[in-house]
């Protein structure tokens, strides 16, 4: 028989107290006092109480995350001894099994001709066309059937004319949301020209647009002849 392990003593506490301090379990063994769990099971010490509390010591055995408080005398640090498995001996007066011999195969014998089954038809394969391989080094080229392609959606074009106080004339044009055309000049009288093939109230605004600008190039002109009639008489003041 050996002897049981010794259960905690005050220097094991303390020490179990300065592992838990730092941060360390102490590992710990129950012991044959011990109620509820397997002696020689494996725990951890989790927390140490005041003697005075009866049940002190707080550990968490292995494997689970319950924790029991237990007595000093119900653990030990001690590290219980690994069973060892125990070899059974064959019993008294018989050997060893002999090897077994082995035992040659028996041949098996044909089946008489009136069993065995008839053997497939063989059923000749048309042979298949001869088709000539291609050179080395000439390209064959595959016809591939011809692909469905989808019909173009219709897309949205917006022609815009503007025109300003000095009668000058751009056009843009908008294909769907992309401007396609950035504002480029076009000439008056092509801008006439356009407008008389749109409708009498397009035509109207354009040719009435024209027309301001018309006249306000007249008033100009006449402005710029007026000064420039004035500079004549001027210079000729100047020279007499």
């Amino acid at each position: 028989m050996t002897d049981a392990p010794a259960a905690l003593s005050e220097k094991d506490l303390a020490a179990a107290r300065a592992e838990l301090a730092g941060g360390r379990p102490y590992p710990v063994w129950f012991t044959a006092a011990a109620v509820g769990v397997p002696v020689g099971g494996s725990a951890k010490i989790v927390s140490i109480g005041e003697p005075a509390e009866g049940d002190f010591v707080e550990v968490r055995p292995t494997g689970t995350k319950d924790t029991v408080f237990c007595s000093p005398n119900e653990l030990t640090g001690t590290r219980p001894p690994r069973r060892r498995a125990k070899q059974t001996a064959p019993p008294a007066g018989r050997e060893a099994a002999a090897p077994q011999r082995e035992v040659p195969a028996r041949a098996v014998s044909a089946p008489p001709p009136a069993a065995r089954k008839p053997a497939p038809a063989v059923v000749e394969k048309p042979e298949k066309p001869v088709v000539d391989k291609p050179v080395v080094g000439e390209t064959v080229a595959e016809e591939k059937p011809p692909r469905s392609r989808a019909a173009a959606r219709p897309v949205e074009v917006t022609v815009t004319l503007n025109s300003t106080a000095e009668g000058e004339w751009t056009v843009e044009v908008t294909t769907g949301r992309k401007r396609s055309v950035r504002p480029t000049p076009v000439q008056p009288a092509d801008v006439a020209k356009a407008a008389r093939s749109l409708p009498s109230a397009v035509a109207e605004a354009i040719e009435s647009s024209l027309a301001a600008a018309r006249q306000r190039q007249i008033e100009r002109v006449e402005r710029l002849r007026a000064e420039l009639d004035a500079a004549q008489r001027a210079l000729q003041d100047l020279s007499g």
